[in-house]
């Protein structure tokens, strides 16, 4: 009898938030960099890409708060960012 094989625990390091959208970018251009390169074990791309869909998120909803705040802006009227502090 096989015993069904059992996924790795998840990284926590995998949602850690970079500290800054600009960091955050950088880093998202290395992993893909680095993935496009061939050379990652399949275990190690599947965890860059988890990474790489957590970076894409961050940084979308970053871009998409600063939209916001240039809405606005816009307006005429003006109202704190409620964005992370950078």
């Amino acid at each position: 009898m096989t015993k069904a094989a059992k996924s790795p625990p998840a990284d926590t390091t995998t949602q850690e938030p970079p500290a800054s959208y600009e960091a955050a970018v950088q880093e998202l251009e290395q992993l893909v960099a680095r993935m496009e390169s061939g050379q990652m074990p399949l275990a190690d791309m599947l965890q860059s890409y988890q990474r790489g869909a957590f970076l894409l998120s961050h940084c979308r909803a970053q871009l998409q708060a600063v939209e916001g705040q240039i809405q606005v802006l816009e307006s005429g009227t003006l109202k704190n960012w409620a964005g992370s502090a950078e």
